[in-house]
C-alpha cells in the first residue's frame, strides 16, 4: 500500500509543490511549526532516513539546503532549522522549519487547521525565491 507521501508524489492527494525532480519533490505540510514549513520527500519509498542509499540521502539534503537558504530570505527567520524524525509517515521526510524562537520547534505546537490561503502564498513565495536562485528542480 502505497504511504501517504507517494499518494502526495503521485498527485492522488493535492500537495503545494515547491520543488520535484527525478528522486525527490519537496511540499508544504499541512500541519506547519511556522510559515513555510517544508517536508522533502524522496521519490522511492524508504520507512527510515538511516537506510536511504547515501546518494539519495546526499541529494536529499542538498535540496533541503537549496531550499533552507531561500527560506531564510523568503522569511527572514533566526534560522531555518531540520528535524528528520519520521514518526508521523512511514517515508522517510526532511522538515524544514525557519523560525524564530525554539519552541516553535515543538510539534504539540503545530497548527492544525492553516489557512489554504496562507499555504498558497508560502509555496508561491518559496518558487519564486528557488526560480530567482537558478534553482533547476522549481515545481510548477
Amino acid at each position: 500500500m502505497p504511504t501517504l507521501f507517494t499518494r502526495i508524489i503521485e498527485g492522488e492527494i493535492p500537495g503545494r509543490f515547491v520543488w520535484r525532480d527525478e528522486r525527490c519533490v519537496a511540499f508544504l505540510t499541512i500541519a506547519p511549526l511556522a510559515p513555510g514549513h517544508v517536508l522533502v520527500v524522496p521519490v522511492e519509498e524508504v520507512d527510515h532516513w538511516i537506510d536511504l542509499d547515501p546518494d539519495l540521502l546526499t541529494h536529499l539534503m542538498g535540496v533541503a539546503r537549496t531550499i533552507a537558504r531561500v527560506q531564510q530570505d523568503v522569511f527572514d527567520p533566526s534560522r531555518v532549522g531540520v528535524i528528520v524524525a519520521g514518526e508521523e509517515v512511514p517515508h522517510a521526510h526532511v522538515h524544514l522549519i525557519p523560525f524564530r524562537s525554539i519552541a516553535q520547534l515543538d510539534f504539540a505546537n503545530a497548527e492544525t487547521d492553516p489557512d489554504p490561503a496562507d499555504l498558497d502564498d508560502a509555496a508561491e513565495r518559496l518558487r519564486r525565491g528557488l526560480r530567482a536562485a537558478g534553482a533547476d528542480g522549481v515545481a510548477d
